[in-house]
């Protein structure tokens, strides 16, 4: 029986959504999900492609028009020369893209460096290609940027690929174009390619998102890759995609393209049609409105008194929050007993104080959240937060901490 895949871990995130289903009126600030609803451009693309009869097989690249128009997107909006629209492939959502496309650069022991705190799945998508992780770190104290120095020390005869995300999540950090520049240099030294996620390329505020492919001369080792999940609200239509100049890894991504879904559904990519052909308003809607949240749950969280420490993030719908190690002094002892004996069971989860946190956080405060260690041995100290809920959510669930976290912080010694 095969085994393989037995060694690659789920990540935590499952398991919490898994939790929070059976918890009575939560606070659903664990998974990256916009309360928005997808603009009406999208729902009309489907409505048509339905009406249409849209229902059969398409090229496994994508629909024509809808290559044709994300490469005038990259080209206008990302600055990358895309020269045909046969560059781009369209995928099923942004984890497709980096599942399909680490099987076709990766050879087994092949080293991809990562940064670390970093979403899961990404680190999930390459050891399910039989590749190794090797992780750098991200500072907080330069808003989750990294050292370039420590990255170039983790490059080894095994290194194939640095991976960026910016903006990033879980810290919700953007590289400037100077990060940029210099790993764009590492990677012409040492001959890698760069695999740029920029799922939140429409998320940040009042810095600038830089595109790695954009980067003069990075387009032809350079693999970027978008989802329309974030930008347009369509986290459960699944549409994704990404852009290879490379003739010949391309055709080996497009192969895994074909064995994976064939092609992905034809009503959701005249969706995203519909998304690119309408007014791109919503856009900044979202981002605007998102701003507007994050303001709001950060002075929510500074009401609770050193409860959780951060900066508001420059990019992407996260709280990444150090949280105060003796939280549980501020918890009334009957509560924490309480909240232990209601945990469901078989959700056991490692020892560690991000998820003891998280535990109890779900089961005392009914408010969803993400260890940090979840993220990467550099995320052990933080949880991360989603603030991309309406406000009343976001609103309801710091009452709710308030509540659970009455005692108060503990005094300080005499």
């Amino acid at each position: 029986m095969p085994h393989f895949l037995d060694s690659v871990p789920f990540s935590g995130i499952i398991r919490i959504r898994d939790m929070m289903y059976a918890v009575d009126r939560p606070f659903r600030l664990d998974q990256g999900d916009l309360s928005f609803d997808a603009p009406d451009s999208v729902k009309q693309g489907m409505a048509r492609a339905i009406a249409e009869n849209r229902s059969h097989y398409l090229q496994t690249a994508g629909v024509p028009r809808l290559q044709e128009l994300l490469a005038e997107k990259l080209r206008a909006r990302n600055g990358i020369p895309v020269a045909s629209p046969d560059e781009v492939m369209v995928t099923n959502g942004g984890i497709h893209a980096l599942y399909i496309l680490f099987q076709a650069l990766l050879d087994p022991g092949d080293e991809v460096i990562i940064p670390d705190p970093l979403w899961p799945p990404a680190a999930g998508t390459i050891l399910s290609a039989r590749g190794q992780v090797v992780r750098y770190p991200l500072h907080e104290a330069t808003g989750w940027r990294l050292d370039v120095e420590e990255l170039a020390a983790r490059i080894t005869p095994r290194t194939r690929v640095i991976y960026v995300n910016s903006p990033q999540n879980p810290t919700g950090g953007v590289l400037t174009r100077e990060d940029l520049e210099a790993i764009a240099a590492l990677a012409r030294t040492h001959g890698l390619w760069i695999v740029s996620d920029e799922a939140y390329e429409d998320v940040v505020y009042g810095v600038e998102h830089v595109s790695a492919a954009s980067l003069a001369g990075m387009y032809p080792r350079t693999v970027p890759v978008y989802t329309f999940s974030k930008s347009y609200a369509m986290t459960g239509l699944r549409l994704g995609y990404l852009a290879v100049a490379d003739r010949e890894l391309r055709d080996r991504v497009r192969k895994a393209l074909f064995f994976t879904t064939s092609n992905v559904s034809s009503i959701v990519q005249y969706g995203g049609i519909g998304a690119l052909e309408g007014s791109q308003e919503t856009v900044e809607a979202f981002r605007a409105e998102l701003q507007a949240r994050r303001d709001l749950f950060y002075a929510g969280i500074e009401s609770l008194g050193g409860l959780f420490a951060g900066c508001p993030p420059r990019g992407a719908f996260y709280a990444f929050l150090k949280f105060d190690p003796d939280w549980k002094a501020r918890v009334d002892p009957a509560r924490l007993a309480d909240a232990a004996a209601r945990r469901p069971a078989g959700t056991e989860a490692p020892s560690s104080p991000s998820w003891a946190i998280t535990e109890f956080l779900i089961s005392a405060a009914r408010i969803g959240c993400v260890p940090g260690v979840d993220f990467g041995p550099g995320g052990e100290g933080y949880l991360r937060f989603c603030f991309a809920r309406d406000r009343q959510e976001l609103a309801g669930a710091i009452e709710s901490m308030r509540q659970v976290f009455d005692r108060g912080p503990r005094p300080a010694d005499d």
